[in-house]
């Protein structure tokens, strides 16, 4: 069973754990996921599709990304999502927290923060892998077929994280 840590409005651990997806968070508590956009120097993006059997966005588009494990920081956990879902190890590469951003789902019990990670790694399909559990298959997209995605309401947190496409690191 994985366990996530509970953070305070100022994100900041509180020294209490959750179970993974329990859903008990009462308002002004949180836990916290990371996304890592991962850039090729040629301006195209590594986005993967969503599993059919997600309960949450099935078939949707996004980046790799993932809840932060109870003990872990965020880099840790961007590194450890990334190579998990899709074969990549960009421990190596150059890179940067672009933003986090934070949602109140009031009285559901899943408020979270989210840091999101911009790297910039120079990969070929053939190094891609993506996680079978995870993901149908992957497309390394152009800006301007993200955005697409997004316009057909089909890519998941593109509102919130979409300045981190355009970033330079």
């Amino acid at each position: 069973m994985e366990y996530w840590d509970i953070y305070d409005s100022n994100k900041q651990r509180t020294g209490r754990t959750m179970k993974r997806n329990d859903w008990i968070l009462q308002d002004g508590e949180y836990h916290l996921s990371v996304l890592g956009v991962i850039r090729r120097p040629d301006g195209r993006f590594l986005i993967t599709q969503r599993v059919m059997t997600k309960a949450w966005a099935p078939g949707w588009w996004e980046v790799s990304g993932g809840g932060v494990m109870a003990g872990e920081e965020s880099y840790e956990a961007v590194l450890r999502e990334v190579r998990e879902e899709s074969g990549l190890d960009v421990s190596d590469c150059r890179h940067k927290l672009a933003l986090t951003y934070h949602r109140e789902n009031p009285g559901k019990g899943d408020n979270y923060f989210v840091d999101v990670y911009l790297f910039e790694m120079d990969f070929s399909e053939e190094d891609v892998k993506v996680q079978k559990e995870e993901a149908l298959g992957f497309r390394i997209a152009t800006l301007e077929e993200i955005k697409a995605l997004a316009d057909e309401g089909i890519f998941l947190h593109y509102d919130s994280i979409r300045e981190v496409f355009e970033m330079e690191i």
